[in-house]
């Protein structure tokens, strides 16, 4: 019977890690790994442990959710050379649609920055307004240092890629006074108070903080949703999914209509504007 170490897990890291997986990537994966251990609670493991596993996952998540989950075991069983325990994914009707209200609006972004400002977390507006002005994703804030603010640009490398992301002169402006405050002459611009980077997990919990003196929904504010919120507004004025997909650092055109479909109401208001409805 087939059992799953913290030797593999470690190895499986390793191998991650050599093929060059982002770092969230890696962890996300190692995460779904150590849960699905967990929930077999020692036994071992066989094709029937796994489609067991799947029904308690849809029972448990989203659909999208348990996807995202088979993807990382079935990866691991890839590595381990375990093809037996392959399971199919979910198959899901393609959305047309946003969920409107997981969406952060430029209304609530506002408010998050009246909030931030009156409490007088000028890092947080700032960094805020980092990622609503640039679609960076959260893992590529690092790369905001003060040379990047210098130079009005900043270079990213991230999944083997590297693209120059455009600071604006009104974003480099409010940084290099920041960075002046702060005493920050080089390194990254957005740091903790022992002068290391900020990471997913400290800005999550000083965005949920916000939150209720914002009077702005937990469940919209999440650092992914600033990159959003840009796409949309980007779209709405550009309606070129092809640059957009290049400034956001998307290898597929796909992967980029996700940020660019309408909420229910949008496509409503267009439906209505047809005229074809006689009376």
């Amino acid at each position: 019977m087939k059992k799953i170490t913290d030797k593999s897990i470690e190895a499986f890291k390793r191998y991650l890690q050599e093929e060059e997986r982002a770092t969230a990537t890696i962890e996300k994966y190692i995460r779904d790994i150590t849960a699905f251990c967990k929930w077999l609670g020692g036994r071992g493991i066989d094709k029937r442990a796994v489609l067991d596993y799947k029904e308690f996952l849809i029972e448990k998540y989203a659909p999208a959710s348990v996807n995202s989950i088979l993807s990382s075991l079935n990866s691991f069983f890839a590595f381990a050379e375990w093809h037996d325990c392959h399971v199919r994914t979910l198959k899901i009707q393609k959305q047309i649609f946003v969920k409107s209200e997981k969406e952060l609006t430029k209304a609530e972004y506002e408010k998050l920055l009246g909030a931030a400002r009156k409490k007088g977390d000028g890092r947080l507006y700032y960094l805020m307004q980092t990622l609503c002005n640039t679609g960076i994703r959260i893992s590529e804030l690092k790369y905001i240092d003060a040379d990047a603010v210098r130079s009005g640009k900043a270079v990213i490398r991230c999944k083997g890629k590297m693209r120059v992301v455009i600071l604006i002169a009104p974003l480099c402006k409010m940084l290099k006074e920041y960075m002046k405050e702060q005493g920050i002459v080089s390194g990254g611009v957005f740091q903790t108070k022992s002068g290391k980077p900020l990471d997913r997990s400290n800005i999550w919990r000083m965005l949920k903080a916000l939150c209720e003196s914002a009077g702005v929904p937990k469940d919209k504010v999440f650092p992914h949703n600033f990159r959003h919120l840009f796409a949309r507004t980007f779209y709405s004025l550009q309606k070129d999914v092809v640059r957009l997909a290049d400034i956001l650092g998307h290898s597929s055109i796909n992967t980029t209509r996700v940020y660019t479909m309408e909420s229910g109401a949008e496509h409503r208001k267009q439906m209505q504007k047809l005229g074809l409805l006689l009376p």
